[in-house]
């Protein structure tokens, strides 16, 4: 079905203090050990729990209004840096691929203290839940993805769509030996570029840009972080990381809603048009009008209300 529609405190413990506005609800932050890695983590409220996953030119603190509004309606909200988005965070195994993130988010459930949780994905955090529900759907309750879409059509999209091509310029510049002075250069401002171009409609308060670049300043973050799109279209080099891989990527069996916004100017909208047949479980899609490629930032409110009856029902 179709539908159109600041750093962390010094403190464990401490709130996360943010530009954005929104009831206050205590957020907390501190270390979670899975899958060979100690993960921060925001987290805010008590039951059943969800993950909430961030993507790229981003970190956990995007969610912090949604951890807010999730704690306030009785669930456990936590949102976990990727691997390779913190100075001690590389991958252990030197995996950013699908398998690897996905096999994180199953590890964080279990770390946690939970046998199932409800995972929503943004972006490469949208790749990491689709991943870990292909690879065990009985650990997933139900899943939400933002803004990336799953199945055949952007892997076509790469080879075929000369639109699709031209959105995602910033993937190829990134297997260059260029990628990394220039992401760095002047205060980061090929960050800056790729959110305008992105949610052109979307402008990032002054404190909520400090702490996103001060994720990046840390040592080791930038080639870390790049290292998603140096490994997303070669294979693993061993036959088993192989078929993991092909695991990673297969049907789900999860009740799932995903939700786009038309002004995306990272992935275009059409590219989801087709997910459906990847799911076996349930599929609705929402196509939001007036919102780009941070939909969860641009329009939290009504972002909400597509996810909160989703969870319940």
């Amino acid at each position: 079905m179709t539908k159109t529609a600041a750093p962390w405190p010094d403190r464990p413990g401490a709130p996360v203090q943010t530009g954005q506005k929104f009831e206050p609800a205590e957020i907390r932050k501190r270390v979670v050990r899975a899958n060979g890695l100690e993960f921060p983590v925001l987290e805010a409220g008590d039951g059943p729990l969800v993950l909430c996953l961030h993507g790229f030119p981003d970190h956990s603190q995007s969610w912090v209004y949604v951890l807010g509004r999730l704690a306030r309606e009785g669930y456990r909200a936590v949102a976990p840096a990727l691997r390779g988005f913190w100075a001690g965070g590389a991958a252990p195994d030197g995996s950013y691929r699908a398998a690897a993130i996905g096999q994180d988010v199953l590890a964080l459930i279990e770390a946690l203290g939970f046998e199932q949780a409800y995972v929503i994905g943004h972006d490469f955090g949208a790749r990491a839940a689709y991943s870990a529900a292909s690879l065990d759907a009985s650990r997933i309750h139900k899943l939400v993805g933002l803004a990336v879409p799953y199945g055949k059509g952007l892997p076509q999209a790469f080879v075929a769509d000369g639109d699709q091509q031209r959105r995602s310029w910033y993937m190829f510049f990134f297997h260059t030996r260029f990628a990394e002075p220039a992401v760095q250069l002047n205060d980061f401002a090929f960050l800056d570029r790729l959110w305008r171009e992105w949610s052109p409609g979307y402008k990032m308060p002054a404190s909520d840009r400090t702490a996103l670049i001060d994720t990046f300043r840390q040592p080791g973050v930038v080639p870390q972080t790049l290292a998603y799109y140096r490994q997303l279209f070669t294979p693993a080099p061993e036959a088993e990381a192989q078929a993991l891989e092909a695991r990673a990527n297969g049907p789900i069996a999860v009740p799932t809603l995903y939700l786009h916004g038309e002004d995306d100017g990272c992935m275009s909208a059409r590219l989801s048009e087709d997910m459906a047949a990847a799911f076996t479980k349930g599929f609705e899609r929402v196509v939001m009008p007036g919102v780009g490629h941070f939909l969860h930032l641009e329009k939290p409110e009504v972002v909400l209300g597509h996810i909160l009856p989703f969870l319940r029902s």
